[in-house]
């Protein structure tokens, strides 16, 4: 019998002939940790007399207050910091950037086995590898053992194909997946993106997907590697990490799930549950006092591109502040080199350091009682940006810096609809005077 993703790679990492269902112990390849989780993990090992690291690659994430904004997270990063030399740990200094994009771009390969102390770990399994979030000591002892126990989870096939419509995207795709099934709709499953819509992704499209595959409760998010993951690591020096890895064609799935990108629509997560998803043209109108254009989920290069070409030459709305967080050093370089960054200043926005920046709402960006913030970001629970009194919708990027302009929820269709008919009528100018 043909297996899935995640059984392919457990039943590797296991030396075992593993199918959903099973238990194994499977070995380690990464194991992360952030400066909000971490600390706690590091503490246990030093109770338990295991300070030490076996996982091949052991690795500290200072991104979530960084810089930090008070001295018990100062101290938190100083445990940290001497936890990394006295080990060999790596260490993810403030300003590299986010756990899970730093992930993807220098660490996770296909076929891995990657544990972080973080929910939104399994980001990399756009990269196919089985990533997967779980709890500090958990994690602790992986990173110290170099292994670590699963389940092997059954697999739901999210099957899409079709081309997605002028301002539709990754982001609308997955948003409207997690209101189909609901916050718990696939509780310890694998969610396995496949399908014509899938193969055409740029890898920043795919990241978003499993990135946000935990939100519907999957224990990962995983997706074939494929030429645009070997083209990925190839422009990072990274083409040895490369390897072919797809499911069997005879994979058995407990449920196949189809849609067509065509038909889809933008999408907005009303607070405060992911799984509270509508159409945009539900949302129009509502007052957005912030808007938020980073984080894991989107604030790569390709998003800051997509909200640029929008925002270029337009300023935001009086009464609607815009802030942008790169999601690491190398994209925020990126959007330097090409002026990314100064038509977010010139449109009136700021611009801070790679990291987390409002998402967890430590610090940087946290709402006022009844503020509305709309975000690019995985999360709008109730209290997520710091304030509990305070509302907090998802979205594109596309919407988010359309919504910028107006200084309420718009449909960034219109946009690209007006672009269109400008080119249309330049087309007719010019045939008039030939």
């Amino acid at each position: 019998m043909g297996k899935t993703l995640a059984e392919k790679i457990l039943s590797e990492k296991s030396g075992q002939d593993a199918h959903a269902g099973d238990i194994v112990i499977a070995s380690v390849d990464v194991a992360a940790f952030q400066d909000g989780t971490g600390p706690l993990g590091v503490r246990q090992l030093q109770k338990m007399h295991l300070e030490k690291v076996r996982a091949p690659k052991s690795i500290l994430f200072i991104d979530h207050a960084a810089p930090s904004p008070r001295k018990e997270l100062s101290n938190d990063h100083m445990l940290l910091r001497a936890f990394s030399k006295k080990t060999g740990a790596l260490l993810s200094e403030v300003g590299d950037g986010v756990i899970h994009q730093r992930l993807v771009e220098s660490h996770a390969k296909p076929g891995d086995v990657v544990i972080g102390a973080d929910s939104h770990t399994c980001t990399s399994g756009a990269l196919g590898a089985f990533a997967t979030g779980m709890g500090s000591t958990d994690v602790a002892i992986g990173m110290a053992m170099g292994k670590t126990w699963l389940k092997v989870p059954e697999t739901f096939r999210v099957e899409v194909k079709g081309d997605f419509p002028p301002g539709v995207y990754s982001k609308d795709l997955v948003l409207y997946l997690i209101g189909m099934l609901g916050a718990d709709g696939a509780t310890y499953k694998a969610l396995e993106f496949g399908g014509r819509a899938i193969e055409k992704m740029s890898m920043e499209a795919r990241f978003v997907l499993s990135n946000m595959a935990v939100e519907a409760g999957a224990k990962t998010g995983l997706i074939a590697s494929d030429r645009k993951t070997k083209e990925y690591l190839r422009l990072r020096g990274r083409i040895r990490d490369w390897r072919l890895l797809r499911p069997d064609k005879d994979a058995k799935y407990e449920r196949v799930i189809e849609i067509d990108a065509s038909k889809l629509v933008p999408q907005i997560a009303f607070p405060h549950t992911v799984d509270n998803t509508r159409s945009v043209t539900e949302a129009k109108g509502v007052k957005v006092n912030q808007v938020f254009l980073g984080t894991c989920t989107n604030g790569r290069i390709e998003d800051l591109k997509i909200a640029a070409r929008i925002l270029r030459g337009r300023q935001r709305a009086p009464d609607t502040r815009l802030v942008v967080v790169p999601a690491s050093r190398e994209v925020y370089l990126s959007a330097m080199k090409s002026g990314l960054l100064e038509v977010f200043v010139r449109a009136g926005g700021i611009v801070m350091g790679p990291g987390c920046g409002p998402c967890v709402g430590v610090h940087q960006g946290v709402l006022g009682d009844g503020e509305v913030c709309l975000s690019t970001a995985n999360r709008n629970f109730r209290g997520r940006m710091g304030n509990p009194e305070g509302f907090v919708y998802l979205a594109s990027p596309a919407t988010a810096a359309y919504s910028a302009i107006n200084g309420e929820i718009s449909d960034p269709r219109e946009f690209f609809s007006k672009g269109k008919r400008k080119t249309i009528r330049k087309t007719v100018k010019k045939g008039k005077k030939r």
